[in-house]
Formats: structure tokens, sequence, C-alpha cells
């Protein structure tokens, strides 16, 4: 029988729990992109906020010609599973991270992946720019402390060494993250004529014609999805639906619960 908890841990401690109950070679393999994962989602976020749209997106925000992609999706798979086995969550979210299908790279001449355009508001870019900025300082300080840790020579037992370094390799993952989606980044301009049809960048307010709930979402680039802002991803369903539109048309959409209808309220810019 699965085990469960009274308590639901934020993110960032199923991670740690998670990751604790690894070997130490699977937890050095599963770290960096169960790490990714939470920080994509929020640290601090309840895990039982997580439902499958937001896990579809974020299979969406991976890169599919990272040589990685498939090895990363099984990783956060493997986290997610154990979650619901452990009673974290009630349904199988492991089941939305799907691989996208028909999608490659274009490549050039000695195998090297051309860099895929990214479309980014100004506001996301300067986010970036300034997290970029501080994970570079944080990997210098790094280096100042590993370089501190190895003095000690029993480097079996050297607990703070191996964790320095472990953060750095981190770190520099994300850095170089970073630095690939900025420079390939094109920046949205702010547009001041009213919004007729729904492009990438706008806030869309939608009515669920089911329920009567209202909610805003922001279409944007699949690098940029943030679930607990409303920023949904241009190649999701949801962003498929409402790209193009206007106010007052109502949109149709397949979800794992079944058909959704919404209509646009309002689209600013």
């Amino acid at each position: 029988m699965a085990n469960s908890t009274d308590h639901v841990p934020s993110l960032g401690e199923a991670v740690t729990l998670y990751l604790g109950k690894l070997t130490s070679k699977d937890r050095d393999v599963s770290q960096p992109e169960v790490y990714r994962f939470a920080r994509w989602y929020g640290w601090e976020n309840s895990f039982s906020t997580l439902a499958g749209p937001a896990i579809a997106s974020y299979a969406e925000a991976l890169n599919v010609s990272d040589i990685d992609y498939e090895k990363k999706l099984a990783i956060v798979r493997a986290f997610l599973a154990y979650a619901k086995k452990i009673g974290w969550s009630q349904t199988s979210l492991s089941t939305h991270l799907k691989t996208k299908k028909g999608k490659t790279a274009p490549t050039v001449a000695g195998g090297r992946n051309i860099q895929k355009a990214v479309t980014l508001t100004q506001q996301r870019f300067d986010e970036l720019a300034a997290e970029l900025e501080k994970l570079k300082k944080k990997s210098r300080e790094l280096v100042v402390e590993i370089q501190r840790a190895a003095a000690d020579k029993d480097f079996r037992e050297n607990a703070p060494l191996h964790a320095a370094k472990e953060e750095r390799g981190h770190v520099e993952g994300r850095v170089k993250e970073l630095e690939q989606a900025l420079k390939a980044a094109t920046i949205i301009q702010e547009k001041k004529e009213p919004a007729l049809k729904s492009v990438i960048g706008d806030s869309i307010i939608v009515g669920d014609l089911a329920t009567g709930e209202e909610c805003r979402y922001m279409i944007v680039d699949p690098r940029e999805v943030n679930p607990t802002k409303g920023k949904i991803s241009l190649a999701s369903p949801l962003g498929k639906a409402l790209l193009g539109r206007s106010d007052g048309e109502t949109v149709e959409v397949t979800a794992p619960a079944g058909k959704l209808r919404y209509q646009i309220k309002r689209i600013e810019r």
C-alpha cells in the first residue's frame, strides 16, 4: 500500500525528501533536473497546487533538441510517480509529462544545433538578465568556497567540498541556459493600439462557460511559462486556442478532464 502523510510539503521540501531516498549515484544524476523543475514551478509552492496543465507546460518548456531530453523527462516522471506513491498527490501527475513528437531541431555542419529563437516580454528579459548576473556572482563565490574547502585534504569525508561543487554545477548549468536564451531572445515591442487579434505577450481575460469563473492568461514563449502567474505557453492547447482571437469569441479546448469552453472577455496589451 502506498505511504501517505498528513502534511503536503512545498515543492522544495518534496524535492529534498525525494533526493534523500535515492542512492548517492542516482541522486547525483537526478538532482539537477529535479531542482530545475522545482525552480520552474516555484520552490515554495505547495505540492498540492501542482496540476496536469502545469506539468504539460513544463514538458513544452524543455528544449526538444537537447540530447538529454528524454532522460530529463524520465527523471521528473520518476519524482512525480514517487509523489503519488507517498501520498503527496492523489493523481498520477507523471502521465501529463509527455514527449513532444515529430519535432527535431535543424542542424548545421558538425552536428551543432541552431539556437532556437526565443520571444520574451521586456519585463521577462530584464528578469532573466538580472538572474544571470546574480548567478554569475554566486558562481564566483562558490569558486572561493570550493578552494577553501579543498584545503582539507581528506576528500572522502569533505562534505562542504562536495556540496559546493554540486551547487556550482547546478548554478553553471542555469547560467549557460540563461545565456543561450538571452542571446536568442526577441523582445516583444509594446503596442499602443487597441487589441484586435490576440498575439503572444497579450493578457487575455476569459470566462469559463461551465462555471462562470473568470481567469487571466498571458500567452508567452514556452521558456517564459509560469503557471502561478497565469503565463501559458503559445504551444499549449489553451495557448493555441487563444492565439489570433478577438473579444467576445468562444474557444473550445480539449483537456484531460474533457472539453472546456471559454469566452474571451477582453484582450489587454
